[in-house]
C-alpha cells in the first residue's frame, strides 16, 4: 500500500515544514506555505523514467572510489548549428546534461527551442509540449520555415507517459515546454507546485544521466525575473540560461546563470525577425550602426562578454534637476556605480553635478558591468553636461579609480582588435595597460592616460 504524507511547502523559495506557519525562515515570506499531499511509491519516481533499468528488481550499488582511479574521456558536445547558443553552453550540448532556459513570456523561449529541434537534422529529437496543440507547433515550424523529418511532436503533460514514448522512440534529444506544466503521477498535487516541479525535474535528471541523451527544459519566471518554482529547481540542473530582451524591441539575449560544462559570462544575440530568431554574429555593427552624427552625450566603450568583444554606445543625459531632489537613473548599467563614477568627476574634476539630473542608457538593450565602461560613462556625462559632442573615430576602455587613476583592465588586445576592425581610429586606455602591448601591430592610435583629467582634456580641449 501506498503511504500518503501532507508536507506544508513554501510557494517561494521551496521550503517544506511538518505544519502551517505564517513566516517562511528560509526566505521571510509571509504566507507562502500550501500544503501538499506527498504520495510514496515503492518505485521512486526518480525511477519512473523507465522500471526496465535494474534486472530482477535490484540494481548494483554504488561503492567509493580513488579520484586517480577514475578514468576520464572528454566527450564530444553534440552541436546545434547554433553559433550563439553553442558558445553560451561552452562549445555545444553535453551528452547527458540538462538545460534549463527561463525568460519572460512571449520573448521567444519556444520558438527558440523549436528551431533548435529543427536544425538538428542528423538527430532524433523529440519535442513535448504542455501548452500548446500539434497544430499550433506545426503552425509555428511553418513560420520559420524549416523541417526536419527527425523531429517528432509529443503534446502530453504525464511524465509516465512522456516516458513511455521516450523508451519506445529513444530520442537523441529531448525538448521540453515547459518543466511547470509536467506532473507525476507519484505526487498528488497540481502541476506546477513546488513538489510537481523537484518531482519532474528529478525524473528527467536520472533520465538525462542514465542515457547520456541531453534534456533541454523550458522555465516560467515569476514577476521579478527568477526562475519560477523551488530553488532546488536551479541547483538540480546543469545549466540555467536567461532569455532576455524587450519585447518591443528586436533584439534577444541568451544569457548564463549556471555552466557546470563552461563559462557563465558568455552571451548570445539573436534579433527576432518574422521567420524566426536570425543570428547576430558580429553584434558591434547592429548596435553601433544608427549612428549618424556626432551628438553630445554619446561614447562608445569597449567592453567583453565572456570571449566576445563589443563596442556599445553609451548615452548620458544631463539636464538642471528643477523639480527638486536631482534624479539619477541607470538603464543597462549599475546605478550605485553610476553614482560613485558621478562623486569621482565632482570631487576630482571639479564638476557640478549635484544639482543636474543624470540618465544613463547603454543603447541596445543590453545590460553590462564591465568595469571597463567607467570611463566611456563619464566622457558621455561631461559630454552632455557641456553639451560638446565627442569624435565618432574615438572609443574608451579603462576603469575609473575612486581618486580619479585611470586603472588597467584586461584583455585590451581583444578590444583594440575589434575597434580597429569597426573603423575606429583611436582609444584611451591606462598607461599601466600600455607598458606591456606591442601597439605597433595595430591600425588604431592609442592615448594611454594615467589620470582622468588628462583624458577629459584630450576629448574636450
Amino acid at each position: 500500500m501506498a503511504k500518503l504524507k501532507t508536507l506544508y511547502f513554501c510557494q517561494n523559495c521551496g521550503a517544506q515544514s511538518a505544519k502551517w506557519i505564517g513566516r517562511c525562515p528560509s526566505c521571510g515570506e509571509w504566507n507562502t506555505y500550501v500544503e501538499e499531499v506527498i504520495q510514496k511509491e515503492e518505485t521512486t519516481a526518480a525511477n519512473a523514467w523507465k522500471a526496465s533499468t535494474s534486472v530482477g528488481g535490484t540494481s548494483k550499488a554504488a561503492k567509493p572510489r580513488v579520484i586517480s582511479d577514475i578514468l576520464f574521456e572528454e566527450e564530444p558536445r553534440m552541436l546545434t548549428q547554433d553559433g550563439e547558443l553553442d558558445r553560451v553552453l561552452g562549445g555545444g550540448l553535453v551528452p547527458g546534461s540538462l538545460v534549463l532556459i527561463g525568460g519572460e513570456p512571449g520573448i521567444g523561449k519556444s520558438t527558440l527551442m523549436l528551431q533548435i529541434a529543427m536544425t538538428l537534422r542528423q538527430l532524433k529529437v523529440l519535442y513535448v509540449s504542455g501548452e500548446e496543440s500539434e497544430q499550433q507547433i506545426k503552425m509555428r515550424a511553418e513560420r520559420l520555415g524549416e523541417q526536419h523529418p527527425g523531429c517528432y511532436i509529443l503534446t502530453e503533460t504525464n511524465t509516465q507517459n512522456i516516458f513511455k514514448q521516450i523508451d519506445q522512440l529513444q530520442p537523441n534529444v529531448v525538448i521540453v515546454d515547459s518543466i511547470q506544466t509536467l506532473h507525476s503521477g507519484l505526487v498528488e498535487s497540481g502541476a506546477g507546485s513546488v513538489s510537481q516541479v523537484r518531482e519532474c525535474t528529478q525524473e528527467l535528471l536520472k533520465y538525462a544521466k542514465e542515457t547520456g541523451v541531453p534534456v533541454l527544459l523550458i522555465g516560467h519566471i515569476t514577476k521579478d525575473g527568477s526562475i519560477a518554482g523551488p530553488k532546488i529547481l536551479e541547483h538540480m540542473v546543469d545549466t540555467v540560461l536567461q532569455f532576455e530582451g524587450d519585447r518591443h524591441l528586436s533584439y534577444r539575449i541568451l544569457r548564463t546563470i549556471k555552466n557546470r560544462f563552461g563559462s557563465t559570462s558568455e552571451l548570445g544575440i539573436y534579433e527576432m525577425q518574422g521567420t524566426g530568431l536570425r543570428q547576430v554574429s558580429n553584434p558591434s555593427e547592429i548596435l553601433l550602426s544608427q549612428r549618424t552624427e556626432s551628438l553630445s552625450g554619446m561614447a562608445i566603450g569597449a567592453t567583453l562578454e565572456g570571449n566576445r568583444p563589443l563596442l556599445v554606445e553609451v548615452q548620458a543625459l544631463v539636464t538642471p534637476a528643477t523639480y527638486g531632489t536631482p534624479q539619477r537613473s541607470s538603464t543597462g548599467f549599475d546605478a550605485k556605480r553610476l553614482n560613485m563614477l558621478l562623486a569621482v568627476l565632482e570631487k576630482r574634476s571639479g564638476l557640478r553635478l549635484g544639482q543636474h539630473d543624470v540618465f544613463l542608457n547603454i543603447a541596445g538593450g543590453l545590460r553590462l558591468d564591465d568595469p571597463a565602461l567607467d570611463l566611456a560613462v563619464c566622457a558621455a556625462v561631461v559630454s552632455s553636461l557641456n553639451d560638446l559632442p565627442i569624435r565618432g573615430e574615438i572609443c574608451l576602455a579603462a576603469e575609473v579609480g575612486l581618486s580619479g587613476e585611470i586603472r588597467a583592465v584586461s584583455r585590451l588586445d581583444q578590444r583594440l582588435s575589434e575597434a580597429e576592425k569597426l573603423g575606429f581610429a583611436e582609444m584611451y586606455i591606462s598607461q599601466f595597460n600600455a607598458r606591456g602591448l606591442d601597439l605597433s601591430r595595430y591600425g588604431i592610435r592609442v592615448q594611454p592616460a594615467s589620470r582622468l583629467d588628462a583624458v577629459l582634456e584630450g576629448l574636450f580641449g
